[in-house]
């Protein structure tokens, strides 16, 4: 069985996006969670203006998860021009009250504002004072766009990884997994790169260097950073196995879950082994948030 560690769900389902539902409902996740073995899921608000096509409360995702016990996970999400917008926001008031709620983390973290930004810097600071992780989405440029803005290379984020040590950052998205390898175009940053990992990128580089990497392996961008060279991804799961995490990003109700089969199939052909698996599909999950 399997725990995702980056699901988003609407209570109701009214918003359309390309004229289907932006989001599954609570039963239909479930559904699909049992047809290829999800146990549970992290539930993600979207508070952030730039996901404008819906809006979503902390006290929804929590309402969600009270109603159907043993099934998700909440997590919740702040952003970082939240109360004053301005790098002294008291935003610890606020993560210390979720957290107290429950939530086990926060995110998904698209405010779209450099990783350098102060107010940026000001949520960082109150999440790694309040112990709990932090899931993020990376976006190539500032406008027209969701989430955290970073350079090719990351290098703002990198500043991030050593200005707060304490804080793991749970890494998610295109911008970030396109980084498996030395990009050949800037616009591959913005995309699914199919070539193969000839020359490891930043993703490697930076997750040898610092502990507080963690790898959200959601999405299309987490099954390509892995399925782009099959023989490599073995390599790097067997490598990172303690900080690797399966996720879905189910958003629409039929939402594709790729990464439920390249994983199964690694193991049931011996290029992982059960153990590796394990970590990867459940066991980090349970470590990192503290499940029972």
């Amino acid at each position: 069985m399997f725990i995702d560690i980056h699901v988003h769900v609407q209570k109701r389902l009214g918003v359309l996006r390309n004229g289907k539902p932006c989001f599954a409902s609570p039963g239909q996740l479930i559904q699909r969670y049992d047809a290829v073995g999800i146990e549970r899921g992290v539930l993600l608000p979207m508070v952030h203006v730039e996901c404008n096509y819906v809006s979503q409360s902390n006290e929804e995702v929590l309402e969600i998860v009270e109603t159907h016990p043993g099934r998700f996970i909440p997590f919740c999400n702040i952003d970082p021009r939240a109360m004053t917008n301005s790098p002294d926001a008291p935003l610890g008031d606020l993560l210390r009250y979720y957290r107290d709620q429950g939530c086990k983390g926060i995110g998904e973290v698209c405010a779209n504002l450099p990783f350098s930004d102060p107010l940026v810097g000001n949520l960082f600071k109150h999440v790694e004072d309040a112990g709990l992780p932090l899931t993020f989405h990376i976006a190539c440029r500032v406008g027209g766009i969701y989430g955290l803005y970073d350079g090719p290379g990351l290098p703002q984020f990198e500043q991030c990884l050593q200005g707060f040590p304490k804080l793991k950052f749970l890494c998610h998205s295109q911008s970030f997994w396109a980084e498996m390898a030395p990009l050949r175009q800037e616009e591959d940053r913005g995309g699914y790169p199919d070539y193969p990992i000839e020359e490891e990128g930043a993703v490697p580089r930076l997750f040898r260097k610092y502990e507080n990497v963690l790898g959200d392996l959601s999405a299309g961008s987490g099954h390509n950073a892995l399925a782009r060279d099959p023989d490599y991804a073995v390599q790097f799961l067997d490598e990172f196995q303690d900080r690797l995490f399966f996720g879905t990003d189910i958003c629409a109700p039929d939402t594709p879950t790729p990464l439920v089969d390249f994983l199964s199939g690694l193991r049931d052909a011996g290029k992982i082994s059960d153990a590796v698996f394990q970590k990867v599909a459940r066991e980090n999950a349970i470590r990192l948030l503290g499940l029972d």
